[in-house]
């Protein structure tokens, strides 16, 4: 365990040693206050417009529900924006140790495979976990201007946490597999994409590969967080799928030690 610590708390600093984080975390608070600016602008003109035709048709104002309309458009834009983000906070976790030399000294120390995979990935996960932090700024103001429903932001987050975890697990597996920086980048964001779109691509299909696509698309599981509802399915496919790739990047490099043997 003290060996895991020490790996997490050396990757955790490395981030901040180089501008990566700085700009990454940037751009996410830049792009999410945006989609947060558009959201409420837009919100707030839809409310004008049910006062002002209330008040023509001489009825009650219609109700506008900001989880619904606000929060939850929110929530699926910064799930857009991670998925883009995320490959440029994995893509050097192992490709810069092998474009260093130090990945044959990771591979030949004490420490095990298992150990500094899981510190490569919560390092990039907590750090992930800061980001959407910051963000609770955007939902402390609807709280201040507004009465939303705690629940579902809670829930909405939970599952941005987790949808997180999955892209981290997607890019530290390939970032295992080349010491090309750009290239772990590429690859990532390539196969978030493919992702994404098995969603999209479940519309135009029968039910039965529909069913499918949709199971297997991460960001499918994360619409009934974003309504406020935490299924057990969803946590066992978010946990499942960010295991497998925790696990696909422990063999990668189990394989690269036993190459290094011969």
């Amino acid at each position: 365990m003290r060996k895991y610590l020490a790996l997490f708390e050396r990757e955790l600093k490395s981030y901040f040693v180089s501008p990566v984080a700085y700009v990454i975390i940037g751009f996410f608070l830049a792009f999410s206050g945006l989609f947060f600016y558009n959201v409420v602008t837009w919100f707030d003109r839809m409310s004008m417009q049910s006062m002002m035709q209330s008040q023509y048709y001489r009825q009650a104002p219609q109700p506008m529900n900001v989880n619904m309309m606000a929060i939850r458009p929110l929530l699926s834009n910064i799930a857009v924006i991670a998925l883009f983000l995320i490959p440029g906070l994995t893509m050097r976790l192992l490709a810069e140790e092998k474009r260093q030399g130090t990945m044959e000294l990771l591979l030949t120390s004490p420490v095990t495979n298992w150990q500094t995979t899981l510190a490569k990935f919560t390092s990039a996960w907590v750090l992930f976990g800061v980001m959407l932090a910051l963000t609770l700024v955007y939902q402390g103001l609807l709280f201040i201007f507004g009465k939303p429903e705690l629940g579902p932001i809670l829930s909405g987050y939970l599952g941005l946490f987790l949808l997180g975890g999955s892209f981290i697990a997607v890019g530290l597996l390939f970032s295992s597999f080349t010491e090309n920086q750009i290239i772990a980048f590429v690859a990532a964001l390539a196969t978030n994409l493919i992702l994404l779109s098995l969603g999209w691509l479940s519309n135009f299909t029968g039910p039965t590969l529909s069913k499918i696509l949709s199971q297997v698309s991460p960001i499918e599981h994360f619409d009934d967080f974003a309504k406020g509802v935490v299924d057990t399915q969803h946590l066992v496919f978010y946990v499942s799928f960010i295991f497998g790739g925790i696990f696909l990047t422990y063999v990668s490099l189990e394989s690269s030690r036993w190459r290094g043997s011969r």
